[in-house]
């Protein structure tokens, strides 16, 4: 038995659940997301109304076990994110380096002879904190907020892809919470004397 998939989930106040047959909908203050199970998980509210209960058919399958628990954690993090949203921080580090937001599309400038620009998602929005890097330490700062956090993962990832963080100096694009194992330059050859 998945431990998170016997978990209900409990629903708060001012989130709408839907369910019709494998379709699941949840509507809330920042949004609604749609979601459909695999054919072996029931999804039903309780009685009361209050959690959505997840349940298989059997335990037999190894599918059906891994996705009992997968399906729990999908429709808690729509709850969670119609009702309180989700964010990811994102740093810059390297000298010249900057962010913008530029008519729906974010505009990385990490050293390349041009910008990256990658386009918005429509459930993304986009603050910049400290718009430009100040010499190595003081990194540009942007984070990246909505509802769907698939959405925004799968964003923050494709922007860390423009400049991973390279293990030297540190400079590129990362995670806030983010630690980049250094190495140690090479050592200069008449340097020892």
């Amino acid at each position: 038995m998945s431990r998170i998939g016997k978990k209900p989930v409990e629903i708060p106040a001012g989130v709408k659940v839907d369910i019709s047959g494998k379709k699941v909908k949840v509507t809330g203050p920042k949004g609604t997301l749609e979601m459909e199970c695999h054919p072996k998980i029931n999804v039903k509210l309780d009685e009361s109304g209050k959690t959505v209960i997840v349940e298989k058919q059997s335990d037999q399958s190894r599918i059906e076990r891994a996705m009992h628990g997968t399906t729990r954690a999908l429709i808690n993090n729509m709850v969670v994110g119609v009702s309180k949203g989700f964010e990811k921080k994102l740093e810059i580090y390297g000298t010249g380096y900057s962010v913008k937001e530029e008519g729906g599309n974010l505009v990385v400038n990490v050293g390349f002879s041009h910008p990256a620009k990658m386009p918005i998602p429509k459930s993304v929005k986009v603050q910049i904190d400290v718009p430009a890097t100040k010499g190595n330490d003081i990194p540009a700062k942007f984070t990246l907020t909505g509802y769907n956090k698939q959405e925004i993962g799968q964003f923050a990832t494709d922007v860390r892809k423009i400049r991973p963080p390279e293990p030297y100096q540190g400079k590129g694009i990362r995670f806030a919470d983010e630690h980049v194992r250094r190495k140690v330059g090479k050592a200069l050859a008449g340097a020892a004397g």
